[in-house]
């Protein structure tokens, strides 16, 4: 990505912000009605709406790189299964039995041509095929072609995996991506390590979704971490549909100052986020490293568990490439499960205070305005 048009345009924009001492902004600020992260009726509405019924990015490429690898966890209650086949296509299932609903495969990640049930040893192939019924000529009647297991409708694109939780939904991971796709295309998130996974706990789908979309506490927040190699309350913003770009400016932003635009390494002054609605973050960083967040919301409105995955462009391969990748992974859990999740917290306890019955959004944070208006129209749609 050095010396990339598209690119300097970016440090050119987050440049004039830094002269000007201005960042992008709203047309104005924002009320937001507090019910919006508390409401338990409100929240199955736009669960239901948003995350079982649309596609989600709940799988990397990298983490399957090779026909007949597999990842089986769970994610926002329900037990998945993806497998890469022989064909090279990646398949999503429900991980349930067709015959008692056991888990045919422990959560986990490997390689395997075969899921066995263990609670009677019915048997799937790699395209989740019912392929054996132990003890077939004493069970009776069971048509294999029928008792599959549950696939959920599937995509891969620009190294990540999408899925829909609904096995009866449909969705054109083109049309859903737009524009963005080519966005994301550049990342290369396929040609990445996988070097360090890890779950958080954290306060509620929204409280935790509006950290990951301003910078406006960034000096704040990341004295610590963030704020030693980016300038706080300073982001250039873009959307593209539902999902958003937000870039921050390096501490070293200035010396493009005295550097002829034909020469810059812009990647080497500026730090992209992509957000790709409504719960899946990716953190470009320069370091040869890159921060991938999913929010996966809890039983209710008060709780999250992030998924935090830590990629590194190649397999750290000496001791100096390794300790890089484990002080970056270092640095990421601070910023998220040291610095911000704590404040979440603090937030979600004091949703029923009374104290607030509206927060003003600021027009310094656009990104959370657009979030919350997506989510708005995404349910109104339904």
């Amino acid at each position: 990505m050095s010396k990339s048009p598209r690119l300097n345009a970016l440090a050119r924009r987050a440049l004039a912000h830094l002269h000007n001492g201005t960042t992008d902004q709203a047309p104005a600020t924002m009320a937001l009605e507090v019910a919006a992260y508390g409401d338990p009726d409100r929240f199955r509405r736009e669960f239901d709406a948003i995350f079982l019924h649309r596609p989600l990015a709940l799988a990397l490429t990298v983490e399957l790189p090779q026909p007949g690898m597999y990842v089986a966890r769970t994610m926002l209650n329900k037990p998945l299964l993806f497998v890469r086949g022989q064909d090279g296509t990646v398949r999503a299932f429900l991980n349930v039995c067709r015959h008692r609903g056991a888990r045919v495969c422990p959560e986990g990640s490997g390689k395997a041509s075969r899921f066995v049930c263990p609670y009677h040893r019915w048997t799937y192939d790699r395209q989740g095929q019912l392929v054996g019924v132990n003890g077939v000529e004493k069970f009776g009647d069971a048509e294999k072609s029928e008792l599959g297991l549950r696939a959920l409708p599937c995509a891969e694109r620009a190294g990540v995996i999408w899925a829909a939780l609904t096995p009866d939904a449909s969705f054109d991971i083109d049309d859903w991506l737009g524009d963005f796709r080519a966005e994301l295309e550049t990342l290369d998130l396929a040609d990445w390590h996988l070097f360090e996974q890890r779950t958080i706990p954290g306060p509620g789908w929204k409280v935790t979704m509006d950290g990951y979309l301003e910078a406006y506490h960034h000096d704040s927040v990341h004295a610590n971490t963030l704020a030693k190699h980016t300038i706080g309350n300073l982001c250039v913003h873009d959307t593209f549909g539902p999902h958003q770009r937000l870039v921050m400016g390096r501490l070293n932003l200035a010396e493009l100052n005295d550097i002829p635009e034909a020469d810059w390494d812009a990647q080497a002054y500026i730090r992209l986020i992509h957000s790709i609605f409504p719960n899946f973050s990716i953190s470009g960083i320069r370091g040869g490293h890159c921060l991938v967040s999913q929010i996966l919301p809890g039983d209710d409105a008060k709780q999250t568990l992030t998924i935090q995955t830590i990629l590194s462009a190649s397999k750290p391969d000496t001791p100096e490439k390794l300790a890089q990748s484990q002080a970056f992974s270092a640095l990421a859990l601070e910023a998220v499960g040291v610095e911000d999740y704590p404040v979440g917290f603090s937030i979600q306890a004091g949703l029923d205070s009374g104290a607030n019955d509206a927060f003003l959004i600021g027009r310094n944070e656009p990104g959370i305005q657009h979030y919350h208006r997506t989510v708005a129209q995404m349910v109104g749609n339904r």
